[in-house]
Parts: C-alpha cells; structure tokens; sequence
C-alpha cells in the first residue's frame, strides 16, 4: 500500500484543521499511501510531545506518529523498533518516515492495551505473554546499541521527586538535614542498582503500552530505552502506574519470570530472594521518577489526569522503605511529608 514520493491522490478525507503540523503530516501522508482516500482521527493520547494518529485506507489502517524534532528523538523510536523487531518481539514496523520533520508510518497494532483487556481472570496468560516477550528482548541484549542507564541518568531521574513532586506539588522545601538524608537514600538504591547486571531496558514497561495482539503482545512507546538494571522492565510491569496488584500476585509472576529467566541462560541472581530484593529497590527509583514525572507532567506541560494516579507510587514507595532497614530514612521522610495517601484506580 505504500507508494513513492512523486505519486499523487485523487482526493482526501481529513479533518479541518488550524494546526501547521497536521497540515503538513496530511501532506506528507498524501504523498506516501496508494489509496484514492484515506481519513486520519486522533489514536491515542501520550504524556510526551508526541502525537499518534490512525490513517484508514482501502479497509486498512495504519499509525502515523507526529514528534516534533525539536522535542523528541524520532532515530531512536526507528532504532528500537529495529532492535525489538529483531528479537522477535511484536513491535511497530517503520513503513515510511521523514526524520527531519518528525513523522512516521507505522503497521496498526489495534487499540486494544493490555490495561483496557486486563482482568483477574486473564491477568495470568497476559503476563505470561509479557514476560515471554521480555526474555526475548533480554536475550538480544548487546552492550553499545543503546544508552547506558548510568548513575548520572538514574540520580537525574531520582532527583525529580524532590524537585517536581515534594516542592512543586506539596509545596514543601525540605530542610538541610532532610535533603542529605534523601540523597544517601538515592546514593544506596542507585548502587544497588548498577550493580544489576545490564540488559536490554524498555523503560516503561507497563500494561498502558502493550496492545493486544496476535502474536501476543504488541509493544509500543519504546523510543526511550536504555541498556541498565535487568530488573528494571518487570517492575514496570507488575508494579503498575495505573493498575494495582495483591502482593502475594507480584511475588508469584516476578518469580515466574526469574525461573524462565534462569533456564535461558540471563544473568539474575541464582538466588530468587536477592532478586527480588533488587527488584523491590529497582522499583523504588522508580517510583521516586514517576511521582516527579507525573508532578512536572501536571505542572510544567499542563496535562491533566496524572496526579490522580501518584497516590499509588507513594503506596508503592512506602512498603519498600518501610521493609528494608537501609532505607528506614525514605519512610521517616514520608512520615514527615504525611504520603498516606491510599493507591487509587484499578485494584485487583
């Protein structure tokens, strides 16, 4: 259904539009499908710059991705994509782009995510899915393709919940000795770590962007992967920002991935209870990163709807400062912060 660059169109049904960019991306689209029309809707929205857009033509649709060059980094969603496809994951194949605008022509993977179609009687074949599509991601891992999730990146990412959430949102400015006691905090969970050892990371990881697909899932919103912790992507999948988990369930699909991990030949922990350790400090700077995110999300780029999820990453945050002595300080400091707050949204 793609067309070279001289073909043109007989007609086209779009929306009426005031904005310079869609205008453009009409044009573009124009110029790429071999179909005498096509229509173009709103896909899905998204917490970045990006926008994502369904084109429908000839009883076939396609994604079209809009990211501003200036704001985001098209290269790196063709390279991951390239890199995932690879692996023999189900992700986005790249039928046409222009990176010098910020648009792409992806294959329509549906619209249906793992978060809309989750429920407690199939939670267990999805995330069987998922974490079998993760080891092979893993297991394509090869140090130098993508960045390094370093401790400059970690402790950068860290570093947001004291800036966006703990100053902007609950407009607290910590006191000399609460910022040292954070940062010796942040120091012990960035070391452990990068003491993981490193793999292919998706870095979000997460119900919200795995889609319901033959084969199952399709992977979507990769562009910002890294090469880092091994724990990293099954924490973003069992410890949700949207979708709340019984403990007893993480434990159980974190302990199936471990073994299946084990037999192919990935380098965790022999032992599943140091494992699960470093999965639990893992998703503590995670969680940290989110509840910063998601303030700067509301505040700096004024989209609404994240706040409402940051209960939950406190809940998070709290029962893992509350279980490891070393970071018996994180819980005083919440205790001190009053974050009692109680997790919000789904609950199975």
């Amino acid at each position: 259904m793609l067309k070279s660059h001289n073909s043109t169109i007989k007609a086209i049904v779009l929306p009426e539009s005031s904005d310079p960019r869609v205008d453009q991306l009409r044009e573009w689209l124009a110029t790429r499908l071999a179909a005498s029309a096509f229509t173009l809707k709103p896909a899905s929205a998204d917490a970045s710059f990006r926008r994502y857009f369904r084109v429908t033509a000839d009883g076939r649709s396609w994604i079209v991705m809009d990211a501003p060059p200036e704001r985001e980094n098209c290269r790196a969603f063709v390279q991951v994509a390239g890199l995932l496809r690879a692996a023999g994951v189900n992700a986005p194949r790249v039928e046409a782009q222009d990176l010098e605008r910020g648009f792409l022509l992806l294959t329509d993977l549906g619209d249906t995510t793992f978060l809309a179609a989750l429920n407690p009687g199939n939670a267990d074949r999805l995330f069987g899915d998922a974490i079998e599509a993760l080891l092979k991601w893993q297991l394509a891992s090869r140090e130098g393709e993508l960045p390094p999730y370093d401790a400059g990146r970690l402790r950068q990412e860290s570093d947001l919940f004291a800036e966006w959430y703990v100053a902007r949102h609950l407009g607290v400015t910590l006191s000399s000795a609460q910022r040292e006691s954070l940062s010796r905090v942040l120091a012990l969970i960035i070391a452990r770590s990068l003491s993981q050892p490193a793999v292919y990371v998706h870095r979000d990881y997460m119900p919200r962007n795995l889609m319901v697909t033959e084969p199952n899932p399709g992977v979507i919103d990769f562009q910002d992967a890294v090469y880092g912790p091994i724990s990293y992507d099954v924490v973003s999948l069992t410890r949700d920002a949207f979708v709340s988990w019984e403990e007893a369930r993480v434990i159980d699909w974190t302990a199936r991935y471990w073994e299946q991990a084990k037999r192919a030949g990935l380098p965790v922990d022999p032992d599943f209870g140091a494992f699960y350790r470093d999965f639990e400090w893992m998703g503590l700077q995670r969680h940290l990163k989110v509840l910063g995110i998601f303030a700067r999300i509301h505040y700096r780029d004024g989209k609404g709807g994240y706040l409402e999820d940051t209960p939950r990453f406190v809940s998070y945050a709290r029962a893992v400062a509350e279980r490891y002595r070393e970071l018996a300080p994180l819980a005083h400091l919440f205790d001190q912060l009053e974050l009692r707050q109680p997790a919000v949204g789904h609950m199975f």
